[in-house]
Protein backbone atom coordinates (compact mmCIF):
# COMPACT_ATOMS: atom_id res chain seq x y z
CA UNK A 1 0.00 0.00 0.00
CA UNK A 2 1.15 3.45 -1.09
CA UNK A 3 2.01 6.12 1.62
CA UNK A 4 0.35 8.99 0.61
CA UNK A 5 2.74 12.02 0.56
CA UNK A 6 1.45 14.42 3.27
CA UNK A 7 0.01 17.81 2.62
CA UNK A 8 2.27 20.38 1.77
CA UNK A 9 5.33 18.63 1.22
CA UNK A 10 7.52 19.05 -1.78
CA UNK A 11 7.69 16.28 -4.55
CA UNK A 12 10.60 14.64 -4.95
CA UNK A 13 13.04 16.33 -7.21
CA UNK A 14 13.59 15.26 -10.87
CA UNK A 15 17.14 13.95 -11.25
CA UNK A 16 19.14 16.22 -14.13
CA UNK A 17 19.40 14.81 -17.56
CA UNK A 18 22.53 12.79 -18.76
CA UNK A 19 23.70 13.22 -22.35
CA UNK A 20 25.53 11.44 -24.54
CA UNK A 21 27.27 13.30 -27.68
CA UNK A 22 28.03 12.33 -31.15
CA UNK A 23 29.02 13.70 -34.54
CA UNK A 24 26.70 12.76 -37.39
CA UNK A 25 28.52 14.30 -39.73
CA UNK A 26 30.50 17.42 -41.03
CA UNK A 27 29.40 19.14 -44.49
CA UNK A 28 30.03 22.12 -46.52
CA UNK A 29 27.23 24.60 -46.10
CA UNK A 30 26.55 25.33 -49.27
CA UNK A 31 23.92 28.45 -49.07
CA UNK A 32 26.88 30.66 -46.33
CA UNK A 33 28.65 33.79 -48.24
CA UNK A 34 31.68 32.63 -46.63
CA UNK A 35 33.32 28.99 -46.11
CA UNK A 36 31.98 27.62 -43.49
CA UNK A 37 30.85 23.89 -42.05
CA UNK A 38 27.64 22.28 -40.68
CA UNK A 39 28.55 20.05 -37.73
CA UNK A 40 25.11 18.07 -36.74
CA UNK A 41 25.45 16.66 -33.51
CA UNK A 42 23.36 14.09 -32.23
CA UNK A 43 22.13 14.58 -28.67
CA UNK A 44 21.13 11.48 -26.46
CA UNK A 45 19.17 11.35 -22.95
CA UNK A 46 20.54 8.69 -21.65
CA UNK A 47 18.88 9.08 -18.02
CA UNK A 48 17.21 12.17 -16.01
CA UNK A 49 14.69 13.93 -16.77
CA UNK A 50 13.10 15.46 -20.14
CA UNK A 51 15.43 18.64 -21.61
CA UNK A 52 13.78 21.92 -22.10
CA UNK A 53 16.53 23.65 -23.55
CA UNK A 54 20.48 23.40 -23.76
CA UNK A 55 22.58 26.66 -23.73
CA UNK A 56 25.52 24.50 -25.53
CA UNK A 57 29.24 25.90 -25.86
CA UNK A 58 31.71 23.31 -28.08
CA UNK A 59 35.69 22.91 -28.55
CA UNK A 60 36.57 22.22 -31.68
CA UNK A 61 40.16 20.58 -31.72
CA UNK A 62 42.06 18.81 -34.25
CA UNK A 63 44.30 15.82 -33.04
CA UNK A 64 46.88 15.76 -35.16
CA UNK A 65 48.64 12.69 -33.10
CA UNK A 66 45.68 10.73 -34.51
CA UNK A 67 46.90 10.48 -38.33
CA UNK A 68 49.87 9.66 -40.35
CA UNK A 69 52.06 12.06 -42.82
CA UNK A 70 54.29 11.83 -45.60
CA UNK A 71 57.28 13.02 -46.11
CA UNK A 72 55.46 16.02 -48.15
CA UNK A 73 53.68 16.53 -45.53
CA UNK A 74 55.79 17.03 -43.32
CA UNK A 75 57.55 19.18 -45.48
CA UNK A 76 54.60 21.35 -45.95
CA UNK A 77 53.87 21.43 -41.89
CA UNK A 78 57.32 22.56 -40.95
CA UNK A 79 55.79 25.85 -40.15
CA UNK A 80 53.24 24.27 -37.80
CA UNK A 81 55.76 21.80 -36.12
CA UNK A 82 58.23 22.52 -37.47
CA UNK A 83 61.24 19.83 -38.89
CA UNK A 84 60.58 16.26 -39.16
CA UNK A 85 63.34 15.26 -35.98
CA UNK A 86 61.04 17.32 -34.13
CA UNK A 87 57.86 16.17 -34.47
CA UNK A 88 58.04 13.79 -31.49
CA UNK A 89 58.21 16.71 -29.12
CA UNK A 90 55.99 19.64 -31.38
CA UNK A 91 53.50 17.40 -32.70
CA UNK A 92 50.12 17.83 -30.44
CA UNK A 93 46.37 19.11 -31.00
CA UNK A 94 45.52 22.23 -31.11
CA UNK A 95 42.41 24.42 -31.10
CA UNK A 96 39.87 25.48 -34.21
CA UNK A 97 37.32 27.51 -33.06
CA UNK A 98 34.85 27.71 -29.88
CA UNK A 99 31.44 27.67 -31.10
CA UNK A 100 27.52 28.20 -29.24
CA UNK A 101 24.05 26.89 -29.90
CA UNK A 102 20.69 26.98 -28.45
CA UNK A 103 19.21 23.66 -28.27
CA UNK A 104 15.80 23.33 -28.35
CA UNK A 105 13.73 21.08 -25.78
CA UNK A 106 13.05 17.22 -26.21
CA UNK A 107 12.64 13.97 -24.21
CA UNK A 108 14.74 11.50 -26.10
CA UNK A 109 16.98 12.34 -28.81
CA UNK A 110 17.99 15.44 -30.97
CA UNK A 111 20.20 16.99 -33.59
CA UNK A 112 22.11 20.54 -33.40
CA UNK A 113 24.00 21.56 -36.34
CA UNK A 114 26.49 23.49 -35.22
CA UNK A 115 28.19 26.31 -37.71
CA UNK A 116 32.20 26.43 -38.00
CA UNK A 117 33.41 29.23 -40.48
CA UNK A 118 36.37 28.20 -41.89
CA UNK A 119 39.13 30.76 -42.58
CA UNK A 120 41.97 31.22 -46.17
CA UNK A 121 43.76 33.36 -43.81
CA UNK A 122 47.75 31.75 -43.70
CA UNK A 123 48.67 33.18 -40.60
CA UNK A 124 45.87 30.80 -38.75
CA UNK A 125 47.41 27.51 -37.70
CA UNK A 126 44.40 25.71 -38.79
CA UNK A 127 44.36 26.72 -42.22
CA UNK A 128 48.27 26.50 -42.58
CA UNK A 129 47.14 22.73 -41.20
CA UNK A 130 44.27 21.57 -43.34
CA UNK A 131 45.74 23.15 -46.61
CA UNK A 132 49.08 21.08 -45.95
CA UNK A 133 47.19 18.17 -46.28
CA UNK A 134 46.40 16.30 -49.41
CA UNK A 135 43.98 13.45 -48.71
CA UNK A 136 42.64 11.24 -45.71
CA UNK A 137 40.99 12.12 -42.82
CA UNK A 138 40.83 15.16 -40.34
CA UNK A 139 40.47 14.24 -36.68
CA UNK A 140 38.52 15.94 -34.80
CA UNK A 141 37.98 16.05 -31.11
CA UNK A 142 34.79 18.03 -29.87
CA UNK A 143 34.39 18.69 -26.19
CA UNK A 144 31.16 19.96 -24.31
CA UNK A 145 30.01 22.66 -21.83
CA UNK A 146 27.49 24.95 -21.09
CA UNK A 147 23.86 24.98 -19.21
CA UNK A 148 20.97 22.31 -19.21
CA UNK A 149 17.53 23.88 -18.04
CA UNK A 150 15.25 20.95 -17.02
CA UNK A 151 11.58 21.05 -15.47
CA UNK A 152 10.41 19.70 -11.77
CA UNK A 153 7.83 17.91 -11.55
CA UNK A 154 5.80 21.16 -9.60
CA UNK A 155 6.91 22.37 -13.08
CA UNK A 156 9.53 24.57 -11.84
CA UNK A 157 12.53 24.97 -14.05
CA UNK A 158 16.44 23.87 -12.99
CA UNK A 159 19.31 23.91 -14.17
CA UNK A 160 22.19 21.85 -14.52
CA UNK A 161 25.71 21.80 -16.31
CA UNK A 162 27.37 20.07 -18.96
CA UNK A 163 30.13 17.92 -17.44
CA UNK A 164 33.26 18.80 -18.77
CA UNK A 165 34.54 15.04 -19.70
CA UNK A 166 31.28 14.91 -22.56
CA UNK A 167 33.05 14.72 -25.85
CA UNK A 168 32.91 13.52 -29.58
CA UNK A 169 35.48 12.27 -32.02
CA UNK A 170 35.22 12.80 -36.13
CA UNK A 171 37.02 12.15 -39.09
CA UNK A 172 36.39 14.72 -41.30
CA UNK A 173 37.73 13.73 -45.13
CA UNK A 174 40.14 16.44 -46.41
CA UNK A 175 38.25 16.57 -49.81
CA UNK A 176 35.62 18.09 -47.79
CA UNK A 177 37.25 20.78 -47.06
CA UNK A 178 38.91 21.41 -50.33
CA UNK A 179 35.95 21.29 -52.14
CA UNK A 180 34.26 23.69 -49.81
CA UNK A 181 37.68 26.03 -50.11
CA UNK A 182 37.37 25.58 -54.12
CA UNK A 183 33.89 26.67 -54.31
CA UNK A 184 34.66 29.94 -52.72
CA UNK A 185 38.17 30.46 -54.06
CA UNK A 186 38.48 28.72 -57.05
CA UNK A 187 42.26 27.77 -57.98
CA UNK A 188 43.71 30.59 -55.35
CA UNK A 189 44.40 31.18 -52.31
CA UNK A 190 44.97 34.13 -50.02
CA UNK A 191 47.89 35.79 -48.38
CA UNK A 192 47.91 38.39 -45.84
CA UNK A 193 51.31 41.33 -45.72
CA UNK A 194 52.00 43.96 -43.45
CA UNK A 195 51.29 47.70 -44.74
CA UNK A 196 54.68 47.96 -45.57
CA UNK A 197 55.28 45.01 -47.71
CA UNK A 198 51.85 45.72 -49.62
CA UNK A 199 53.01 49.34 -50.25
CA UNK A 200 56.84 48.15 -51.77
CA UNK A 201 54.70 45.30 -53.67
CA UNK A 202 52.22 47.59 -54.82
CA UNK A 203 55.19 50.06 -56.36
CA UNK A 204 56.84 47.20 -58.08
CA UNK A 205 53.50 46.21 -59.72
CA UNK A 206 53.30 49.98 -60.71
CA UNK A 207 56.55 50.50 -61.92
CA UNK A 208 57.14 47.30 -64.36
CA UNK A 209 52.82 47.92 -65.50
CA UNK A 210 52.05 44.52 -64.16
CA UNK A 211 48.59 44.01 -65.28
CA UNK A 212 47.75 41.75 -62.35
CA UNK A 213 48.86 40.93 -58.85
CA UNK A 214 50.17 37.60 -60.02
CA UNK A 215 52.10 38.61 -62.77
CA UNK A 216 54.38 40.71 -60.16
CA UNK A 217 55.16 37.87 -57.68
CA UNK A 218 56.09 35.65 -60.51
CA UNK A 219 58.21 38.33 -61.82
CA UNK A 220 59.75 38.55 -58.11
CA UNK A 221 59.76 34.49 -58.60
CA UNK A 222 61.37 34.06 -61.61
CA UNK A 223 62.26 30.39 -62.72
CA UNK A 224 61.52 29.21 -59.62
CA UNK A 225 58.38 26.95 -59.37
CA UNK A 226 58.14 25.79 -55.42
CA UNK A 227 56.78 22.82 -54.20
CA UNK A 228 52.99 24.52 -54.49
Amino acid sequence: METPTPSGAAAPASAPPELAFTVDRVRPDRFAMAPTLLLDVAIERVAGGPVRSIALNTQVRIAATRRSYDARAQERLAEVFGGADQWGRSLRSFPWANLTANVGGFTDATVVELSLPCTYDFEVTSAKYLNALEDGDVPLELFFSGTIFYAEPDGGLRVAHVPWEKEAEHRLPVAVWREMMDRHFPDSAWLRLRRHSFDRLYAYKARGGFLTWEDALESLLGDDEGEG
